[in-house]
């Protein structure tokens, strides 16, 4: 098997490892394995080929241990906390039939797809001086790794992806839910239940049960699609699956990419000063991703149907976790499916990596409509994440306290908006109730309190604090040097920035470091400091997203960004889930309207194969489209079948060597498309974040102006 070096060759001078050979050429972020092996990191970090990290000793040559002040913030956190409470160790352990012995599974690219080997130093002690006790306990939950029996009939296999493979049994066969992230790990764990449970009997129906790409990308290691569209294997989905699978993160997908390097710590090594998890698991897996269109749509808010001989309840759940999402109750098992609008954790209400901000009102109420309608007689409960509860009362138990959490969240968030509490207070005033803070499933494990609380007020009033100072804001850049003028100098900020840091004060100390770092991006003693400010502050999270985001932010300070382009890996399945009109919108989002200044044209587009109709129009240095329509006088008709634009869009051809053969008709003046090609750009996935990161700003040119090549799909 190559090694992960080999793999990640085209990020060269950096020990991290994004798995970028995964990325997606479509909208939205794909979040693949990221952390390198010790000998990577050693190597890269400026120490020895090969060389292990010695106990304790930090991945990073500039990299420093918890202060004093660290220590004390994590041993508060383990006295005030329930650690008594071990009934979640209980219930993860419950029901092992097998572990699964291989800790590393191959990708079909040459790399490790999963590497569970990594995540073992938290088995191998009781506390760590860098980790949050809280997020070391939820770690070593999710070294869970293996098959388990939830109840006669329903197995899970757990910890080979970031998601859980859920087997049901039907008449005829298994059925499954939310096949994981990527082929191969969905075909391993395939392996291991058919190696002891199975016993031969094929997949007989999908489910999906919501729109991120770690309920849906390893279906093909499952079930062929020949099997599907013959109606052997229905794949079943809430309605409107496909379009809010890929519109969530079509527009802003490069962008939500680099954030993602934060909040899901792509650049960090798994180790007690590094990664750690990811709340929901221990990662996302860095195999093949695909997609096979759903058959069959849910659409009634509460619909049943016979699935293999099964009857099952479905209630939608619309807007909640996912833009489309939906449960499941199995009435003869009393088994309820709570997909993953329940899970072992607060989820995110604003995510980290952006996405539109959640309704937790309506989370909380299609809770409530669960609770009442399935859980008071449900006798298990599981998730596509973490572990299932058992009996009512704890069912009732968990249930009562996941409503509370959101419905507490969204309105108490609000009733100090409308005392006055701002967007940017907000997250220092508003608390949890004592009784969900002791409560281990509410714990911030994913989304936290602080991002989440902010993200209600955005929600409803939006990103400004009603203060005008900042309602049209300098700059960083523009501001800080004056900021550093007034104080003396960088000299002077460095020396207070010390002594902050040097008394525990790391907020402020990152206050007035991080302006001197926006005045003078290369003033490496500033940048050095404010890592090690950052570093404190990340060891200090429970939450992984906001840890991995301070150590990213101290990494990216200390290395910069990787460069080198990055390996592309199409997946054409996600592709072709691209409407036209998405496709089309998308080139006006890729276009550079500097570069289209002074152009006019009208373009009619027609997909004979499909029956569609566009105007696309450039005007004002805008790229307009409409669907349904043709203009009377185009300057150019272009007709294609929507397959053969699928071609291009996936980069299997150009629209220019479609046209020369004839695939692709034009009528009017071609020379529109090269007009229109010329104005497209690549989006760079690695833009810069924190000031003087990045070694020579560039430009990237267009390698393709019609292939659709966003970003990755989103798995939460």
């Amino acid at each position: 098997m190559a090694t992960r070096r080999a793999f990640i060759k085209t990020l060269p001078g950096v020990g991290m490892g994004m798995a970028l050979g995964t990325a997606l050429s479509v909208p939205g972020s794909f979040t693949a394995e990221a952390a390198p092996d010790r000998a990577e990191a050693g190597e890269e970090a400026g120490g020895q080929v090969g060389a292990a990290l010695a106990p304790g000793q930090h991945f990073h040559p500039r990299g420093k241990p918890p202060s004093a002040f660290t220590r004390e913030v994590l041993a508060r956190a383990r006295a005030s906390l329930p650690f008594a409470d071990e009934r979640d160790f209980e219930e993860q352990r419950r029901g092992l039939i097998a572990p699964m012995r291989a800790m590393t599974i191959p990708a079909e690219a040459g790399h490790a797809a999963w590497d569970m080997e990594q995540f073992r130093f938290l088995d191998e002690a009781d506390a760590f001086d860098s980790i949050h006790p809280s997020l070391a306990r939820i770690g070593r939950l999710n070294n869970n790794y293996g098959l388990y029996e939830v109840v006669p009939g329903i197995y899970q296999v757990r910890g080979l992806d970031l998601s859980d493979l859920t087997i049901v049994r039907g008449r005829a066969g298994w059925i499954v839910f939310d096949p994981l992230v990527s082929r191969e790990t969905a075909r391993a764990a395939w392996a291991l239940f058919q190696e002891h449970v199975g016993a031969g009997r094929p997949i007989s129906a999908v489910i999906y049960s919501h729109t991120h790409a770690d309920h849906w990308g390893g279906v093909r290691g499952l079930v062929d699609e020949a099997d599907v569209r013959s109606g052997r294997v229905p794949v079943i989905a809430p309605a409107g699956f496909m379009a809010h699978t890929v519109a969530e993160n079509v527009y802003a997908g490069n962008a939500m990419n680099r954030r993602l390097f934060y909040q899901y710590g792509l650049l960090l090594p798994a180790s007690p000063h590094g990664y750690v998890g990811q709340g929901l698991g221990q990662r996302v897996s860095a195999g093949a991703v695909g997609l096979i269109a759903p058959t069959r749509s849910v659409a009634e808010p509460i619909e049943e149907i016979e699935v293999d001989g099964v009857r099952m309840v479905f209630q939608n759940t619309p807007d909640t976790e996912a833009p489309r999402e939906m449960n499941t109750y199995i009435p003869e098992m009393k088994a309820l499916w709570m997909a993953e609008n329940v899970v072992a954790s607060l989820h995110n209400i604003y995510t980290l990596r952006g996405a539109p901000v959640r309704d937790p009102l309506n989370w909380s109420k299609y809770i409530n409509e669960a609770l009442h309608r399935f859980g008071l007689e449900a006798e298990v409960m599981f998730a596509s994440h973490h572990w299932p509860r058992w009996g009512n009362a704890r069912i009732q138990e968990v249930l009562r306290a996941q409503r509370d959490l959101y419905a507490h969240m969204n309105n108490q968030v609000l009733h100090l908006a409308n005392r006055g509490v701002t967007i940017n207070q907000i997250h220092t005033v508003y608390a949890l109730p004592r009784s969900l803070q002791q409560t281990w499933h509410c714990r911030g494990y994913h989304g936290s309190p602080e991002h989440n609380s902010r993200g209600v007020i955005q929600r409803y009033l939006g990103f400004w604090d009603c203060n005008p100072a900042t309602l049209i804001p300098l700059p960083a850049a523009e501001s800080a040097p004056l900021y550093v003028e007034m104080m003396g100098g960088a000299d002077a900020i460095l020396a207070r920035g010390r002594r902050l840091h040097e008394a525990g004060r790391y907020l402020l100390a990152q206050e007035i470091v991080n302006t001197l770092v926006q005045a003078e991006p290369r003033n490496e003693a500033a940048k050095d400091l404010l890592a090690d400010i950052f570093e404190q502050i990340g060891y200090q999270q429970e939450n992984p997203g906001l840890r991995n985001s301070f150590l990213a932010g101290a990494y990216e300070l200390r290395s910069g960004i990787p460069e080198g382009e990055t390996a592309r890996s199409s997946s054409p399945d996600v592709v072709r889930a691209m409407t036209t009109e998405m496709f089309l919108n998308f080139l006006g989002i890729r276009m550079d309207s500097r570069r289209a200044e002074g152009m006019r044209f009208t373009i009619n587009l027609v997909t004979p194969d499909t029956g569609e109709r566009f105007i696309v129009e450039m005007e004002n240095a805008t790229l307009t489209n409409i669907a349904g329509f043709q203009a009377e006088k185009p300057d150019l008709t272009l007709t294609i079948d929507r397959a053969d634009l699928e071609r291009t869009m996936t980069g299997a051809t150009t629209l220019e060597a479609q046209i020369a053969d004839g695939t692709a008709t034009v009528q009017g003046d071609a020379r529109i498309l090269a007009r229109l090609a010329a104005t497209m750009v690549d989006f760079d996935p690695r833009f810069e974040i924190m000031p003087g990161t990045r070694s020579a700003p560039r430009e990237r040119a267009c390698a393709d102006a019609y292939r659709a090549d966003p970003g990755r799909a989103v798995a939460e």
